[in-house]
């Protein structure tokens, strides 16, 4: 058996945004601008926990508000850009941020539960990963991490509720109640 701890190994972390790096807006809602953005607790020590433990952490996130005109592209680069400003601030690092703003209609090959936006991260990485791991607080994250082949992490800090289970298509590899529990279980069992 290959042994996990090695250095070698490259290993990633796929994070989606909102409900796990920061508060969920609800059911169809998005969040607009920065002032709308709240990090949710414990999320800079969980990304610089990983960070520590070597893995290579990308942000996996649709946002159709763009198309449907509810903010603007620009708006959604001043959120990014001052989201990793914040996460950097608290020494910790994000290595890339991918978005999907088409709406489901378009059927582009980025909108998750595709998985066109982990093959362009791993397409900036330049290397297939050794351990690969999606958080996500939605079932749409799941699939998504199922059709890329990287281990499914649920969190409950968003969309998705413990009472829902009996409506799951599968039960996920890991279930945690936020990022950073996420990260510690990682850190300790892949990192």
């Amino acid at each position: 058996m290959a042994d996990l701890n090695n250095t070698y190994h490259t290993k990633v972390v796929f994070l989606d945004r909102d409900g796990v790096i920061n508060q969920y807006p609800g059911d169809r809602e998005y969040v607009k601008n920065w002032k709308e953005f709240k990090f949710l607790p414990g999320v800079f020590e969980g990304i610089r926990k990983l960070n520590e433990k070597g893995f290579k952490i990308f942000v996996i996130s649709n946002q159709a508000g763009v198309t449907k005109g509810l903010y603007s592209q620009k708006d959604l680069d001043v959120m990014t850009k001052k989201m990793l400003a914040q996460i950097k601030k608290h020494k910790a690092a994000i290595d890339g941020v991918f978005y999907c703003v088409h709406q489901t209609e378009d059927d582009c090959e980025c909108r998750k539960p595709k998985p066109g936006l982990l093959h362009q991260a791993i397409q900036a990485l330049g290397k297939k990963p050794d351990i690969s791991l999606f958080v996500g607080d939605s079932f749409i994250d799941m699939k998504t991490a199922k059709a890329f082949g990287a281990k499914t992490v649920l969190v409950f800090s968003g969309k998705e509720k413990i009472s829902n289970r009996k409506n799951w298509e599968f039960e996920p590899d890991y279930i945690f109640d936020n990022l950073l529990i996420a990260a510690h279980y990682i850190c300790s069992h892949y990192g």
